[in-house]
């Protein structure tokens, strides 16, 4: 495999494998434009995650922590997983966890 295929995924496609240990996959049905707006905001707000621990500041370390699961569940990594959902439950779980991201960091929206 080349590191251009991604990671190994179940025969499912519902996980992917880092290491030997099993992660819920990506939800599929996310355009590529989706995803990668949800990928940058997760990247962010996993950064805002480490200055505020580094700042000792527990008060943003829970908000950018908030941000972390609103992207993890936008892109169908935790929460009701996507395989069990409908296109159109799919479709308002990463809407409504977008529009929360992008209210929170609006700097975000357009990068």
């Amino acid at each position: 495999m080349s590191a251009h295929d991604g990671p190994e995924k179940t025969p499912d496609g519902h996980h992917i494998v880092v290491d030997g240990r099993k992660w819920r996959a990506t939800d599929p049905a996310l355009s590529e434009d989706v995803a990668a707006r949800l990928r940058r905001h997760l990247m962010a707000a996993r950064r805002a995650v480490r200055s505020a621990t580094t700042a000792s500041d527990a008060s943003a370390e829970r908000l950018a922590r908030a941000r972390v699961h609103h992207a993890k569940t936008a892109l169908g990594e935790r929460g009701t997983p996507w395989w069990e959902q409908s296109q159109d439950q799919r479709r308002q779980r990463w809407e409504d966890h977008l529009a929360k991201l992008d209210a929170d960091a609006p700097d975000q929206k357009d990068s």
